[in-house]
């Protein structure tokens, strides 16, 4: 006799029962133990069949995800985006072939759509070894480029949205190159999660050919319109860098992480990992300068938290304090003074080393 929703809802409930009892000894069972609840919750309800095919697709979409970038999660990596449509004949097509070169040069690689135009030109300059291709399925402009086809680190997502949560979540940088509105949504959607705090602090470089006045424009109209009318905040300019030269957008991307490595929350402490330890004088130079995004207390200078203990970055100098969480133009403008404030050393040398 066929069991009835409920019966079978109470089974498949009992079922997660007995394997959360395991769950304690697998590594991260507490968050498959989440996952698997949640999975059950949305089960117990009534929803139609597509919203099964949406949340399968989208769960086999992360699974390749991340099963493609964990084997390089040690390596800084650069998305490159821009036009599809821009030939290879054309000055902004070279240049990015000649970015891509240059950052892998440094030791990064490099992350693109996959397709052609820009994202074929950050293939081909980094090479099929440096190189990841981030597809999606559609009916013109987006079969994968010969620089990255057949290629192990080429994957095909089905959604715009996962797809976009990689190439964000597995970057330490952003170059944007001149685009139509896929480029201009990258661009937004990038600003977005720096201006809010949900993705980086990390560099975001828009490139133009030399002499050229596509981001140009595009930043008079964000000054203009957005910031001149209180839309955006006065420092959020600081997010971005605007240039027609290759030598300062790399500098861009490899000073960022000079002598500043990483950061993540404790709770509601922002520590911001370095490669270099800075002294007590340029602390409290930092703390005259930047007092007006410390919450509270002061910048200070801290070995790894506890919470932090076992952390690959376990072994690097940092400092804590209590950010405001508002305004990340300045964060951004504290990074770069801690990069001009520390002293080359060894491991700032490497700043493609996570």
């Amino acid at each position: 006799m066929a069991l009835s929703h409920s019966e079978t809802q109470a089974s498949l409930a009992a079922k997660l029962a007995d394997l959360a009892e395991q769950l304690p000894e697998i590594k991260h069972g507490k968050w498959i133990e989440r996952s698997l609840r949640s999975l059950m919750r949305i089960a117990g309800e009534e929803i139609d069949r597509l919203d099964w095919k949406i949340l399968t697709a989208a769960l086999e979409d992360l699974e390749q995800g991340f099963q493609l970038f964990y084997p390089y999660r040690h390596i800084r990596k650069i998305t490159i985006f821009g036009s599809a449509r821009i030939g290879s004949d054309t000055s902004e097509y070279q240049m990015a072939v000649a970015f891509a070169r240059r950052v892998t040069e440094l030791g990064f690689m490099v992350l693109t759509g996959a397709g052609g135009g820009i994202m074929q030109a950050g293939n081909e300059g980094a090479g099929r070894a440096h190189s990841f291709g981030l597809n999606i399925q559609l009916p013109f402009e987006q079969s994968a480029n010969p620089f990255i086809q057949g290629d192990d680190k080429l994957v095909g997502f089905k959604y715009f949205f996962t797809r976009k949560l990689f190439f964000l979540r597995e970057s330490d940088a952003i170059a944007l190159f001149p685009g139509g509105f896929g480029t201009q949504d990258e661009a937004f959607e990038t600003l977005t999660l720096c201006q809010t705090g949900r993705y980086g602090p990390a560099p975001l470089v828009l490139i133009d050919q030399p002499g050229g006045d596509y981001w140009q424009a595009w930043n008079e109209y964000i000054c203009n319109h957005l910031i001149r009318r209180g839309l955006a905040s006065a420092d959020d300019h600081h997010l971005y860098t605007v240039t027609d030269s290759l030598e300062e957008a790399c500098a861009a991307i490899a000073n960022f992480y000079q002598v500043y490595h990483s950061s993540r929350y404790v709770e509601e402490l922002l520590v911001m990992r370095l490669n270099v330890e800075l002294s007590d004088q340029q602390v409290a130079l930092l703390n005259q300068e930047f007092r007006d995004i410390v919450a509270k207390g002061e910048i200070r200078k801290s070995g790894a938290l506890p919470a932090e203990m076992g952390d690959e970055t376990e072994t690097l100098p940092r400092l804590v304090f209590w950010f405001n969480q508002r305004d990340f133009g300045r964060l951004y403008q504290l990074i770069g003074r801690i990069n001009q404030l520390g002293s080359a050393a060894p491991e700032s040398q490497h700043p493609e080393r996570k």
